[in-house]
């Protein structure tokens, strides 16, 4: 026989199934029945993972472990463009000394650049004995001369005309610096140096006399105007004078007793004019007596500022001690006084040039050249 099943209303489920029915369907799991609301609560409470030190190492490792995959592409980029800037840096460096050695010592440039150049890069140009030259001193003396003729002659150097000419200007500021190198050496030997002091008085005496213009403003012109000098480079190429001329006075003792005891002569009552024409160097003056054979003025250019600084100090008929004038040793005399002028006598002693003491130098250490005048 068919077994009945119950009618079911069109679209609608039975409201109550047979209990026969319900026995056989399956049972639901446990955490799809119904709970109720409090039971549901206490599990969830019960699910809720515990915070501990172990879990917080754990969550953070997780989230760190995360993020390397980002951090690490990262990190090589960092390392790749570090490594491609030196290279690049590395490249740049070996071509810009390529440039300025060749700039230098090829096509021997004398521009300002590569003056700049040379005064941050110590490059050497020659060596004189123990000491190497730097070719920014070169570059200093040739700079000044050239300036010179540019300025106040008129002569362009990019005329072929002219090569002849800066040839010469090349080779003596070789010279002069060679001739310096050998300089301090002697002085160092000789343990002579010249203060920051001693330069500074050299150059107000020289200004004292109105000599280099009477205001630092026209000091400064006249520097910048003949020579393309500042302040500081005037007080450079003076110490390098002042040294050398330091030197020849600390060697030359046989001079200093040759003034010394003609001074005493004199303290002794023998007549100026006599022992000037007996022991004067000064050929131009020793067969008058010494008489200089003009007025003198404070600002005379053909009279040492040392010696302009000294007469004026004197009365008529007074003479001096020995002075010092870097050259030579000078005692001077007033005759008469005119004005703002005065007549004097001189008996001159002059020092042995530098050369007499740089020369067993070069003798015994000679110079080298790194480059060859062109």
């Amino acid at each position: 026989m068919k077994r009945k099943l119950p009618k079911l209303n069109k679209g609608k489920l039975p409201k109550k199934l047979p209990k026969k029915l319900v026995k056989k369907l399956p049972k639901l799991p446990a955490r799809l029945r119904r709970k109720e609301p409090e039971a549901r609560m206490t599990e969830a409470f019960q699910n809720l993972p515990r915070i501990t030190n172990e879990t917080v190492a754990e969550h953070r490792e997780e989230v760190l472990s995360s993020a390397r995959k980002y951090i690490y592409p990262l990190s090589h980029s960092k390392h790749r463009v570090v490594a491609i800037t030196a290279t690049l840096l590395s490249i740049a460096v070996v071509a810009f000394i390529a440039y300025c050695g060749l700039e230098l010592y090829k096509f021997q440039d004398t521009s300002g650049f590569m003056y700049g150049v040379t005064r941050v890069v110590p490059v050497p140009i020659a060596k004189a004995g123990s000491r190497y030259v730097s070719y920014e001193s070169y570059l200093f003396e040739l700079r000044h001369s050239m300036h010179y003729y540019e300025t106040q002659q008129q002569v362009n150097f990019k005329d072929p005309k002219q090569q002849t000419l800066l040839q010469h200007l090349k080779s003596q500021s070789m010279q002069v610096v060679i001739d310096a190198a050998y300089v301090k050496q002697l002085a160092s030997e000789h343990h002579i140096t010249v203060s920051d002091k001693e330069v500074d008085n050299e150059v107000t005496l020289v200004r004292s006399q109105n000599r280099l213009g009477s205001s630092d403003q026209v000091f400064q012109d006249v520097l910048r105007q003949f020579w393309g000098w500042s302040v500081d480079d005037f007080k450079r190429e003076l110490n390098q004078q002042l040294l050398a001329q330091k030197v020849a006075s600390t060697l030359d003792v046989a001079t200093w007793t040759r003034a010394d005891s003609t001074l005493k002569q004199l303290k002794a009552g023998a007549d100026f004019a006599t022992v000037a024409k007996q022991t004067s160097d000064d050929v131009a003056t020793k067969g008058n007596g010494g008489e200089y054979g003009y007025p003198i003025g404070k600002a005379d250019p053909n009279v040492p500022p040392q010696v302009t600084n000294v007469l004026f100090r004197l009365k008529a008929g007074q003479y001096s001690g020995v002075i010092n004038t870097g050259s030579s040793l000078e005692i001077v005399k007033v005759l008469d006084t005119s004005g703002d002028k005065v007549r004097a006598a001189h008996i001159v002693f002059n020092f042995k040039d530098i050369s007499a003491y740089i020369t067993p130098l070069k003798a015994k250490e000679k110079p080298h050249q790194y480059v060859t005048i062109k």
